[in-house]
């Protein structure tokens, strides 16, 4: 079934890229979409596979508008609220950005629902918060699926989309809709994220979010920011170490554009500076064909050209991999390089044969002589390279679950070529690699020691976690609850860890907008944001909780330096409820709700 699926859809590029571009898109399970491909402004959402159960929406007389939470994905169906709420108020600290979702849900069509949010007016000052520091945007449907059947996670083959369970869920956040229409009989939530500017005076500001369908106002409600006289500093001075896989080749694809053109690196600046904007570190950059083999639908080309020569020696040309590091260093993406993979899922490598004016491949793994060979001429090349452009320092040699041995002859690769590369691996936790490693990351079930810790913090290594499709919470599926990605900057700082890495922040489906179902994956798990440069409720949960991560780090620095020992209890006493383990008894949503107002309140 992949298989075919594939091939057909190679097909149909085929056919766009011809000219036939009035053609109708198609998604992953081969369901038309009834639009032409791969949207960027306007589009129109699948059906709901639900159908509307109008026992509830008896009661419903009119158009209602209401705060909500941005926990709770609000379905289609009445709103589960105990009453309305036309007041909400946020707290934050200078320099944060902080959000709210309110739900409109009524019995009348309205066929031109729009909102707009006043500036936020300080209570005694002149001050405001201009909505120009506001975004503002629909929380849009996509297809979505579950867990595995078991329920423990959501790795595995997924041949076949109707042995899971399809439902529209919310998540895509959408700023480039101005207005929608919202049928009788249905919902929609609506989101608006305040950036808090790093200037503001402390106190409470108070503006209005006015809602309208067509000229007709619907209602009015009322949103207040209560500023907290602390500060965050500048996202680029965030100590978090943000790590999220970015696949260039997947927008080249989406946009229809040449890869490396002028138009691909436009193309790309929006959603990179999403990743920036998270405080994003690490650029991903693939030096051979296909690291991971197919494990997305974009796989990652090698942007570096292995030539072997005719006389038998080996070139390499590294222009896409300048131009692609140069761009994300242009961007502000600057602190970590890192290249995959020495030791890719397929132990098969790519080249150009200039004998036989052809690609080949050859086969060869670590240990075999052919391998150290023709790495350690590929590494020392690289090397001189890097060094020349003025990267080296910044560029890591990096694996992804990786056995130990396998690890070990390819470090000795590594440093035959030469001693000062510096090497990362995202995979299981062993404490031969622990001294080795200047980027380790394991699975959040892996634990490092204290001593462990408190070694690589002295050395100056970064050492963080990942989750996978494996956990069934806390994770980021387009199902799961928007506070488990908020979970994970908390955890983070529980831990005592760097940050935090995610495989993949856009290697997307074939019509991510439309349908976030995978061959392979639980939905959702191979982007978190989409196109047209659409952040996600999943995305501004996990900046949420990177957030959260600085404060800790800056009132314990502040705390350990007053010899505050209460406040320092009370901090240790909050983080200790993230605890993975709970997540079965105890909601993600219920801790952070309670972690946050312990922190803001000190």
């Amino acid at each position: 079934m992949k298989t075919f699926l594939v091939l057909a859809f190679a097909m149909y590029l085929g056919l766009l890229s011809a000219g036939a571009q009035q053609i109708e898109g198609v998604t992953h399970s081969g369901r038309p979409t009834g639009q032409v491909p791969f949207p960027l402004t306007e589009y129109t959402e699948l059906a709901n596979p639900v159908k509307t159960d109008m026992q509830h929406w008896q009661k419903v007389r009119k158009v209602n508008v209401s705060w909500g939470t941005t926990d709770i994905r609000y379905k289609k169906e009445v709103p589960a609220m105990s009453q309305v709420e036309k007041k909400i108020q946020l707290d934050g600290w200078k320099g944060e950005r902080v959000s709210a979702q309110f739900v409109v849900w009524g019995n009348k069509n309205l066929d031109n629902l729009s909102f707009e949010v006043t500036d936020l007016k300080h209570q005694s000052s002149k001050k405001i918060i201009s909505s120009d520091c506001m975004l503002k945007g629909f929380v849009r449907y996509v297809m979505t699926d579950e867990l595995n059947k078991d329920g423990r996670g959501g790795c595995g083959a997924r041949p076949n989309s109707l042995a899971f369970d399809s439902t529209l869920v919310a998540d895509p956040i959408d700023h480039l809709t101005k207005s929608l229409v919202l049928p009788a009989y249905a919902s929609q939530g609506c989101w608006i994220r305040v950036q808090i500017p790093s200037d503001a005076t402390a106190g409470i500001y108070t503006g209005k979010v006015i809602v309208r369908n067509g000229e007709k106002v619907i209602d009015c409600l009322s949103l207040k920011v209560r500023v907290i006289n602390r500060s965050l500093p500048a996202v680029n001075d965030w100590k978090f170490h943000l790590d999220l896989w970015q696949n260039p080749y997947a927008v080249a694809r989406y946009h229809q554009v040449e890869p490396w053109s002028e138009a691909h690196l436009q193309a790309l600046k929006p959603y990179m500076e999403l990743y920036r904007n998270a405080g994003g570190k690490v650029i991903t950059a693939s030096i051979m064909h296909k690291p991971w083999n197919a494990q997305t639908f974009d796989y990652f080309e090698s942007m570096v050209t292995w030539v072997k020569k005719l006389d038998g020696s080996w070139a390499f040309d590294y222009a896409v991999f300048d131009r692609w590091v140069q761009f994300m260093l242009d961007l502000g993406i600057d602190k970590q390089i890192n290249c995959y993979s020495m030791v890719p899922w397929k132990l098969s490598f790519q080249y150009f044969d200039q004998a036989t004016n052809q690609m080949k491949f050859i086969s060869i793994k670590p240990g075999d002589e052919v391998y150290d060979e023709v790495w350690g001429k590929m590494l020392t090349s690289f090397a001189a390279h890097l060094k020349e452009k003025g990267w080296f320092d910044k560029t890591f040699i990096s694996m992804d679950e990786r056995p130990l041995k396998v690890m070990q002859a390819t470090l000795n690769v590594i440093k035959k070529a030469d001693a000062g590369f510096k090497v990362s691996l995202a995979g299981a936790l062993h404490k031969e690699l622990v001294d080795d490693l200047d980027d380790y990351c394991v699975a959040l079930r892996m634990k490092y020691t204290d001593e462990q810790l408190t070694k690589r913090k002295a050395e100056g290594k970064v050492t963080t976690y990942y989750t996978s499709c494996e956990e069934p919470y806390p994770n980021t599926f387009t199902f799961a609850a928007p506070s488990d990605s908020e979970w994970l900057g908390w955890y983070a700082a529980k831990a005592n860890l760097d940050g935090y890495l995610r495989w993949a922040l856009n290697s997307w489906v074939i019509e991510p907008l439309l349908d976030s179902r995978f061959y392979t994956w639980a939905a959702g798990d191979t982007y978190m944001i989409y196109p047209g440069g659409r952040t996600s409720m999943r995305f501004e949960r996990l900046v949420a909780g990177i957030q959260a991560y600085e404060k800790v780090r800056i009132l314990e620095e502040e705390f350990k330096a007053a010899g505050n020992l209460d406040a320092l209890k009370a901090i240790e006493e909050t983080l200790n409820l993230f605890d993975e383990a709970q997540l079965e008894k105890v909601s993600s949503s219920e801790v952070v709700k309670k972690a946050n107002q312990q922190i803001n309140s000190l």
